[in-house]
């Protein structure tokens, strides 16, 4: 059998145009909206209106998944396209509620509990209340606890200071809150203006915003796919299952999700990732050949890696027996599940690759 040949796509270069000041206020508005896993119905609230303000339908699964279909111009062909990006973010669940009425946390996603130390932080209550609090250790401060440097940072000595006036558990069941209720990390982001964009949850919410430039791009130069394609914005990717179903009418799927730096990786800020391969296993050589060829051909700024602790939407689809190819790519986002940082441009860069892709016959 002979390999694959990518030099079939087109020579031409597809230039979309993407508005970097639309796709950088809605970022910073994402960030800024809580949507820890199992907690993300406000966000898809907010994106099913920016979808429908663009002029495109929105629709949720039964697991709150959102939906947004855009004809191509080969509308009857058998090939069908899926973009998705994730929504949710890490976040946490209130276990219990300590003698002082301080809380103890359970996780919601992979996370160094030392990245949130002292981080501020919103406890959202099931009867709509919301209040303030700060992440710390139950040995905080090197004026009491000799051990309060050396102390672990893991999840059982970890607390919530509330900020309101309470001493016991009693007081903080008054204000209603219970075990069970969400938690979310503040997001703090930050546009520089040299571009780079620093904040929590730039996984995946960079990609959203890159998806979503993708669309008012289509709306405003009036260009299309050229097959049909299924943006689909998962809500519980943080814990594995997000894309685990999908759209029936799917034949590919690339996930658009943040590239990881460090160690041995040679991704940027700046870049579009190219990922051929995470902890799931490789994927789709014909669609990661094509990505990367598409990138070089567009002069786009990129890197091709492979991350061994990581798993997409993509890979969810795959172990959940849809019968599809599946690729993956997205911004390069230093300090991942931490402080994170990326650059405008590798939001915009990745836009401009899913254009290509897109277009591409």
């Amino acid at each position: 059998m002979t390999a694959p040949d990518h030099s079939t796509i087109s020579s031409q270069p597809f230039q979309a145009i993407i508005d970097e000041n639309y796709v950088t206020s809605f970022l910073l508005e994402l960030l800024n909206t809580p949507s820890p896993t199992g907690y993300t119905h406000h966000i898809m609230a907010r994106i099913g209106r920016e979808a429908e303000q663009l002029g495109y339908a929105f629709e949720q699964t039964q697991k709150g998944c959102g939906v947004i279909k855009v004809a191509g111009e080969k509308h009857d062909s058998n090939k069908v396209i899926g973009l998705s990006a994730h929504v949710d973010t890490l976040g946490a669940m209130v276990r219990s509620i300590h003698a002082d009425g301080t809380l103890r946390l359970t996780s919601l996603g992979g996370y160094m509990s030392s990245s949130m130390e002292n981080e501020y932080c919103h406890i959202h209550t099931r009867d709509g209340r919301t209040y303030t609090g700060t992440i710390m250790t139950n040995h905080p401060s090197v004026h009491v606890y000799s051990d309060a440097r050396e102390y672990a940072r893991e999840e059982k000595n970890m607390i919530v200071r509330i900020d309101e006036l309470v001493h016991t558990k009693k007081d903080t069941e008054e204000l209603g809150i219970r075990t069970g209720d969400y938690v979310s990390f503040d997001a703090r982001p930050v546009h520089l203006p040299n571009g780079f964009i620093k904040s929590r949850h730039l996984d995946d919410k960079a990609s959203v915003a890159a998806l979503f430039g993708l669309l008012e791009s289509m709306k405003r130069h009036a260009w299309q796919p050229k097959h049909d394609i299924v943006i689909f914005i998962t809500n519980y990717e943080e814990i594995g299952h997000g894309a685990s179903y999908i759209p029936q009418e799917i034949t590919e799927m690339l996930a658009v999700d943040m590239g990881a730096m460090g160690d041995d990786l040679s991704c940027k800020e700046t870049d579009v990732s190219i990922c051929a391969k995470d902890s799931s296993g490789p994927y789709d050589y014909m669609m990661t050949g094509t990505l990367i060829a598409l990138a070089e051909r567009e002069g786009i700024e990129h890197a091709v890696d492979i991350y061994p602790h990581y798993g997409s939407d993509a890979s969810a689809a795959l172990r959940g027996g849809n019968n599809i190819r599946a690729a993956l790519i997205g911004p390069g986002v230093h300090a991942s599940h931490a402080m994170e940082r990326t650059h405008q441009r590798a939001v915009i860069n990745t836009a401009r690759l899913i254009a290509a892709y897109i277009t591409e016959e």
